[in-house]
């Protein structure tokens, strides 16, 4: 996924983004309310983080912003505000969640892929491919019952592809979840690590469609 994060605290804005990538999703991180309705703006995100104290604003007239503008991008709220009205405004405004800080850094990883998965229409965490087994909020899997590892590149696309089942995804598609990752994105990056997914997975879990791009297959 690439997510959005909205954070003037650089300490947590940091260690949130560090948390982030570690699960194998990209991360644009800004400051500003301006700066994140720019970002919006701009590019297509699968998730914002939204602190609600910011020194250009608020967060939630900026959410009920976007709403109303026809946004539908899932949000998180993280903020230290924690009286049940703050709550309830946040999610009025059309938030998904709400997570108070200070907040553990494995809760924030577990309400990303709850949220994530509600969006894909797949509440369940745990998908089977055949022989592979993938654990979408442990973010594990297993192939034929030997457990993989796979890289925060590989994840990030892999688990773009499970979010959009039937669907042939073009390589900018798939480079978009790789978009804020540090090392430059080079013009064979997602021929490589499709490579490397089927030679972890099995040559037919990734489907080529010449000219189009990328498919998940069934092994």
């Amino acid at each position: 996924m690439r997510v959005l994060l909205v954070e003037d605290d650089m300490v947590l804005g940091t260690a949130v983004a560090d948390q982030v990538r570690s699960d194998g999703h990209s991360v644009d991180h800004v400051t500003r309310l301006g700066d994140a309705d720019a970002a919006l703006r701009a590019s297509a995100f699968d998730l914002v983080l939204l602190d609600l104290m910011l020194p250009d604003g608020r967060g939630v007239p900026m959410l009920r912003d976007w709403r109303a503008g026809g946004n539908v991008t899932p949000v998180i709220i993280l903020t230290a505000l924690d009286q049940i009205s703050d709550r309830i405004a946040g999610l009025d405004a059309g938030a998904d969640d709400y997570l108070v800080k200070p907040f553990d850094l494995a809760e924030l990883s577990a309400r990303i892929g709850s949220v994530s998965r509600r969006y894909a229409g797949n509440p369940n965490p745990v998908i089977t491919l055949g022989g592979i087994e993938v654990n979408l909020a442990a973010r594990t899997l297993t192939v034929d019952g030997k457990k993989v590892t796979l890289t925060a590149r590989e994840w990030a696309i892999f688990e773009t592809l499970l979010q959009r089942p039937n669907q042939v995804l073009t390589k900018v598609q798939l480079e978009e979840a790789l978009y804020s990752f540090d090392d430059v994105i080079g013009s064979n990056t997602i021929e490589v690590h499709v490579s490397h997914l089927r030679k972890k997975l099995g040559r037919t879990v990734i489907e080529t469609e010449r000219g189009l791009g990328y498919r998940l297959g069934r092994p």
